[in-house]
């Protein structure tokens, strides 16, 4: 992760945000042949298996697959803990984590550069007036907020489901300049993530930030404004999948419907006077449906429940949000035959349940095709998976809370380094969400290029040598504290056993490992060589040169571990 300076930082915080790489970069970085065999054998021939309950082996590489995909990434304390689980509890220990919501952000941004004229440092700043100048700081703190709730997870899936949901029905921060707003409609996504589709659509529709994302604040009778309206049919509840979709005139019927809803940035009212009262005619598509037209103070309230229930009555909803948490969880491709067997099955789950979204998940999740061999290892790593996995896997903390502003600056710096990998959260490109995980025929391919490869290598280097420094603090991996937490770290055969299952997500042969041993070796032709440092090191944890040695082998061993085309699968 790149380094900035502390004065840069002050500089850089409110003026600007992190940019992305251009995801038109020429995508030409080639892949081991492993790699690619892998990655084609998946896609020519991919899996028949379909939703029947998983009853093969329960190994650590079952355990490490469901935490690759559920959680961002796996600890070896959690690899260990679900190992004394079977499958079905711990996909249930994970989908249903008690859930408590969490504190808001506060103001830890005050600097020498600048200070909030209306929040002491430390104070929330959610109900505070709108200010001009400490908004850009006030949006970077709950971005930093948001980072942070990821970093410390835990065994929840809560945190990635946010993160899914932000994809799926996003709001770029760029665009709404109000820190508070930003933060509630993150706090929604989070509170509905795992509960009933409809009451997240529902609330995201009404939310101040979408409100004034896609222009729904200024949508009247007089003006009636399309955007929402389009959007919620193409990009969050029907999509275009089919050769048949809604039409212009469905288009303007729900814009119609919509008109009315205001906000003031921390809330959200009905404007009956601004609302068009008249009948609301759907297509075809809907099956002709006229949604009767109100006046009065309800008439928003009850015509946008019946515009939500017009949505999900069409077959097509509960499958194009099926195959957007496919495509998020499991697999970028979907084939007929998993169309057939698991997306339409997943489907008549959803309205089954009307469309709460727990059996969803729990039923894939626990499914042969989850497990299936063909699907592990056959995603790449999105940029938030690799950096917030980075702190994961190395049990690395941020500065204490009590240290408000160096939380923030370092929370600042990954942020910098996500918006050159291309995911900066809070940001996706534009309302569609991360090319990723809808650009075909490219799809999660997008993630890797000649820009991002490079700043991926960045990221992990400077995590392995140089870490991240606020102005009292730096964080960075410990090299020693991660190898004496393996299970056998004083047999190098051991060693890189266990970290290569742990960090690459698809296993490598035994002559790959025998290329990495000599890092640990220096080249030394003994491996005692390494069994007696590390039991010395031991006998003698406080001597600065015998844990340099050590330190300087397992950083040099890690760089080319977390820079091997494995370790961007997941």
């Amino acid at each position: 992760m790149s380094y900035l300076h502390r004065r840069d930082f002050l500089t850089l915080l409110g003026r600007s945000r992190p940019s992305a790489a251009s995801s038109e970069a020429a995508l030409d970085v080639a892949l081991s042949p492993a790699v690619e065999a892998h990655l084609a054998q998946r896609t020519v021939h991919p899996p028949t298996s379909g939703l029947a309950p998983y009853t093969g082996p329960w190994t650590r590489a079952e355990v490490i697959h469901l935490l690759r995909r559920t959680l961002f990434g796996p600890t070896k304390s959690d690899v260990d803990y679900f190992l004394g689980k079977s499958m079905a509890q711990a996909v249930s220990e994970i989908l249903r984590a008690p859930y408590t919501p969490p504190p808001g952000p506060v103001n830890d941004y005050n600097n020498p550069n600048f200070t909030d004229p209306n929040v002491p440092f430390g104070q929330s700043f959610l109900n505070a007036p709108l200010h001009p100048m400490a908004e850009p700081y006030r949006i970077e703190s709950v971005r930093g907020w948001w980072l942070r709730l990821m970093l410390n997870s835990g065994r929840s899936i809560r945190e990635k489901m946010t993160l899914f949901w932000h994809n799926h029905i996003p709001v770029e921060f760029s665009i709404v300049p109000l820190g508070s707003a930003l933060y509630r409609y993150n706090q929604t996504l989070r509170q509905h993530a795992l509960g009933n589709f409809k009451d997240l659509i529902r609330a995201v529709t009404l939310d101040p930030a979408m409100l004034f994302y896609l222009n729904g604040y200024l949508n009247s009778r007089q003006a009636p404004d399309e955007n929402y309206a389009r959007e919620i049919q193409e990009l969050f509840v029907i999509g275009k999948d089919l050769p048949q979709h809604y039409t212009e005139d469905d288009v303007k019927a729900a814009a119609r419907l919509l008109t009315g809803w205001r906000t003031d940035g921390f809330s959200t009212f009905f404007s009956a006077f601004h609302h068009d009262a008249g009948d609301k005619q759907f297509s075809a598509f809907y099956q002709n449906r006229l949604i009767k037209g109100r006046s009065g103070p309800n008439a928003g309230a009850i015509e946008l429940e019946e515009f939500l229930d017009m949505l999900l009555a069409h077959p097509e909803a509960a499958r194009f949000l099926c195959r957007k948490i496919y495509r998020f969880f499991v697999y970028h491709h979907i084939s007929p035959e998993v169309e057939q067997n698991v997306i339409e099955p997943l489907a008549q789950i959803f309205r089954d349940s009307n469309y709460e979204i727990l059996p969803v998940l729990e039923t894939l999740f626990q499914s042969e095709h989850f497990f299936d061999v063909l699907n592990r290892g056959a995603m790449i790593k999105s940029p938030v998976d690799l950096a917030v996995g980075l702190f994961r896997y190395f049990d690395v903390s941020m500065p204490p809370a009590s240290d408000l502003f160096d939380r923030l600056f370092i929370s600042y710096q990954i942020n910098v380094a996500l918006g050159a990998m291309m995911q900066l959260p809070g940001d996706p490109p534009n309302v569609s969400g991360w090319p990723a995980y809808y650009q075909k025929p490219l799809l999660d391919k997008v993630w890797i290029n000649t820009a991002t490869l490079p700043k991926r290598a960045e990221a992990t280097n400077a995590m392995v040598y140089v870490g991240l420094y606020g102005l009292n603090h730096r964080v960075a991996i410990d090299p020693l504290k991660w190898a004496a937490g393996l299970s056998n770290p004083a047999n190098v055969n051991a060693l890189i056993h266990e970290s290569l299952e742990m960090l690459l997500g698809l296993p490598v042969s035994q002559q790959v490992k025998d290329t990495l041993k000599p890092i640990l070796l220096s080249n030394l032709p003994d491996e005692a060589y390494w069994t007696y440092g590390w039991q010395l090191w031991q006998a003698n944890p406080n001597d600065p040169t015998l844990s340099g040695a050590l330190s300087i082998r397992l950083q040099a061993y890690l760089q080319r571990v977390l820079q091997m085309e494995e370790f961007q699968l997941c």
